[in-house]
């Protein structure tokens, strides 16, 4: 039996907060930046928020599929419960 899949309206619901905060920080860097210099003064630190970024959408989707597993089998008895039904 494979572990449940999450549903990717339910993983974009989850990551939609994070996501507008990325996209903010990406356009105040470029806003931050002198004219005539947008993208050298800003291609490294949109290039840092987007590997940080990245890291926690793959961060988000590996544990929602970790709980939705979890949650789809029930917790095993413990070994003393184990015996006493074999009793």
């Amino acid at each position: 039996m494979s572990a449940p899949h999450v549903s990717r309206e339910a993983f974009a619901a989850a990551m939609q907060q994070k996501t507008q905060e990325y996209l903010q920080q990406v356009m105040a860097s470029v806003n931050a930046a002198p004219d005539g210099d947008w993208i050298a003064a800003s291609e490294e630190q949109v290039r840092n928020l987007s590997a940080d970024f990245r890291h926690e959408v793959f961060q988000e989707a590996l544990q929602m599929r970790a709980d939705a597993a979890e949650a789809a089998f029930p917790p095993s008895a413990r070994p003393e419960q184990r015996q006493a039904f074999g009793q």
